[in-house]
Formats: structure tokens, sequence, C-alpha cells
């Protein structure tokens, strides 16, 4: 690429990304794990429009260090190679003189940027990065960048984001302020949680326009998938009845693969691109834990603001994947596993496990006014228990507030709206 029209590039993106100066962000939890005085590359991965560009610019500016900046997610650098990355680097020097710190923005769209990364790393270069496809952290940087490298998930908004956002009161406890909360939850089990999303009116067209591009341009054409109707298809199939249990040949037969090979890789793409997020199942066999794996969205607004969805309300589906996604903020972060568990006798939505130790149960369900619902709820978490060896219970719902003996097991009943707002 010329090098003048490289410079014009880089400048429009530097002045694209101070822009950001005037609006009012929320500061995100994941932000404190961003160490800038480390000489390993800074990761934050994750959905595309999650906010890995603001969590990164946040850090840097308020840390008050000299960076330059790069977005590779631009349609003028389509054709860019790992040729090219020294020319970056050259105008970014003349653009911005000398610094020590370097931004890079959706790095996995370049092949073999790590030999690059590598090399900046040798010269003591700070480097942060922002990707959106899971193979970056599980594939390029296990390979290339080990030992070398810090990875930082990121999701879209929590709730507690959301209301931070939204100026909702998370803390007082007057009729008022828990009734605010309330319907702010209301609102965010509908909109979802992607940031630019609090502030458009045409949500379906932005939340379809997210999905068309994550399919389109960050796995048909990474991947070179060859039936791109019917992958679509299956994709926007799985965000319809997830959560659901995927199995491989049911996808085949639906969806006229020619093998559940394909199936297979095909969902692997959709979760390494953070469409969807896995759950396995609960087991002490490795085995076992490797099949019968759920699915959710990465957010609720995927789930009903597509396009044909068809999705209607699913208030209990949503709830249980707000929760499943409030666990991995909580827990993973931390390195602990989650599970579900699936036995003869019932079934319980999450086990969250440290090591080998079960130390959280949790059943969610939206509405357990039935006795006979409440009931069959009480009884997977009791079996749940018995057959991991957990003594935390947790019933989540949309309202109930209670506590509860059963069989010597302690139960907590709780809203969601108020178990999310909490630290673990």
């Amino acid at each position: 690429m010329d090098k003048r029209i490289l410079e014009t590039i880089l400048s429009d993106q530097m002045e694209e990304l101070v822009q950001k100066q005037n609006i009012r962000f929320c500061r995100r939890p994941e932000e404190d794990s961003i160490d800038l005085n480390s000489t390993q590359a800074q990761v934050v991965i994750g959905v595309r429009r999650s906010g890995k560009s603001t969590l990164c610019y946040n850090a840097l500016t308020r840390s008050g260090v000299k960076f330059a900046y790069v977005n590779f997610d631009d349609e003028r650098m389509i054709h860019m190679t790992g040729d090219d990355l020294n020319d970056v680097l050259e105008v970014l020097y003349k653009i911005n003189g000398d610094f020590n710190y370097l931004f890079i923005d959706e790095i996995q769209n370049i092949p073999e940027w790590y030999l690059f990364v590598n090399r900046l790393l040798r010269k003591q270069m700070h480097v942060i990065i922002t990707g959106s496809n899971a193979k970056l952290l599980s594939g390029e940087l296990a390979t290339h960048l080990t030992g070398r490298h810090h990875s930082i998930s990121l999701y879209p908004f929590s709730f507690a984001e959301y209301c931070e956002v939204k100026n909702v009161n998370v803390k007082s406890m007057t009729t008022r302020a828990i009734a605010a909360r309330r319907a702010a939850f209301d609102e965010y089990m509908s909109q979802g949680g992607f940031p630019e999303l609090q502030f458009i009116r045409d949500d379906k067209e932005y939340i379809d326009g997210l999905v068309n591009n994550i399919l389109r341009r960050d796995i048909e054409q990474r991947f070179k998938v060859v039936h791109t109707y019917a992958f679509e298809q299956m994709a926007h199939h799985l965000l319809n009845v997830a959560p659901a249990v995927v199995v491989d040949k049911t996808l085949q037969e639906t969806f006229g693969f020619k093998s559940q090979h394909t199936a297979k890789n095909y969902v692997s793409y959709l979760k390494q691109a953070y469409l969807l997020v896995g759950l396995h199942k609960y087991s002490p066999k490795s085995r076992q834990r490797i099949v019968g794996e759920k699915v959710y969205p990465i957010d609720v607004a995927l789930m009903n603001k597509r396009e044909n969805a068809f999705a209607g309300e699913n208030l209990g589906w949503r709830l249980e994947t707000i929760v499943y996604l409030d666990l991995l903020r909580k827990y993973k972060r931390r390195g602990f596993d989650i599970y579900y568990y699936d036995g003869r006798s019932g079934e319980c939505d999450f086990i969250v496990c440290d090591g080998r130790k079960a130390v959280l149960a949790v059943q969610v369900s939206y509405d357990i006014s039935s006795p006979k619902t409440k009931k069959r709820e009480i009884a997977g978490l009791l079996m749940a228990a018995k057959k991991t060896g957990c003594d935390r219970l947790l019933l989540l719902t949309d309202h109930d507030n209670e506590d509860l003996i059963h069989d010597g097991y302690n139960i907590a009943i709780r809203p969601v709206y108020d178990y999310v707002l909490t630290t673990s």
C-alpha cells in the first residue's frame, strides 16, 4: 500500500478514536485486568461491538501514556498482509513521533500477525491487542505467543454496567429505587447489553447488521465456508432455540450437510466468533464432559432482535442466558469451571466448580408460583447437591426472595435482578 494513503488511513483512525473522549463511558471491571506495565501483550477478546476498543482506549488514556493506534477492521486495509506491517509501524512513527505503547484493533484480520507482535515485544514495546475470534486466543496466541500474552475476555454490558449507563441506582433500598431496578432489568432482558445498542432506536437493524457481518466476514470468509446458505440457516436456528443441547447428527440431517463433522465445524465457528458460548455437561469422566454440549447466545439481544427470529418472549430462556453470562463474568476469570448437570432423576442448570470441587449449584426458573414447578426446581438442586457434593444451592427466579431448608440443605431463592448485581 502507498505510504501516503496509509498515513491518511491511520490519521483518520486516530481521529475517530480520540472522538471517544466526548462520549460518556462506564468504567468496566475488565479495565483493571489490563496491565500496561507488563512485558506481555495484553489481549482483549470478545464478540464484535462488545466495547473492546473503548475498554483499551480508557485504560490507555487514564494511565496518561503516549500510544499509537491502528485498526485492521478497516475496508481500506482489507488486502493487507504480514509483509505490510512494517510499513504500518513506520507511518505510525511518522504520525505520532516516538511511542512505547501500540494499540492494535482486530489483529486477527492480518495473516501471520503474531510474527509482527513477537518482534515488537522483543523490542520492549507494550502491545495492547483486541480480537473478535476465539482462535486468536486458543490457536495463534497459545502457539506463537506462549507465555508472552495476558488475555482478558470481554462480554457485552452486564446488568450493573447497563444500570450505570442508564443512571439507575443499584444500592438504594427505597421502594422507588427497587421498582426502578426491576423496570431496568425487564428492559435489559429484552434489549441486551451491546453498548451501542443503548443509544440506537432501530435495534433490529443493528443486530441484523452485526450478525450478518460476523457470519459473512468473520466466519464465511475466514474459514472459506462453502455452503453459506445452509450455514447461515443453521446459525439463525441455533440462536432461535438457544439455550439448547447441540446434536451434530440432527443438524446434519436438518440442514443437509454432508457429514456430522461439517455440522460440528460450523458450530465451532460460531463459538469462535463469540456468537455462541458453550456449556459442557458435569461429569467426573472426561468422555462424558465433551458430549451433549449446550450453547447459549453471547447476549439476549441475539435471541429476538434479528429479522424473522420468531422467538417470542421466551422469558425463561432469556433469564437462564443472563444468569449463565453472569456466572462466566464472575467465575471464569477466577479460574473456575461451569457445567450443567443432567441425571436420570433430574437436571440442574449450572454447577460451578473450583477444580474438582463443586462450590455452587444454580437453578433458574422464571416463575415458581406453581407448587409443581417449585417442587421440580428444588428437586433438581437437591439431586445436584447429592451427586456433586455441593452445599451452596441457589434458585433464581424473576422476583422471589426466600430461604428454605430441604433434606438438610439450605436453599436460597433470589430474584435474578438482585443476584446479578452481587459480586459472587
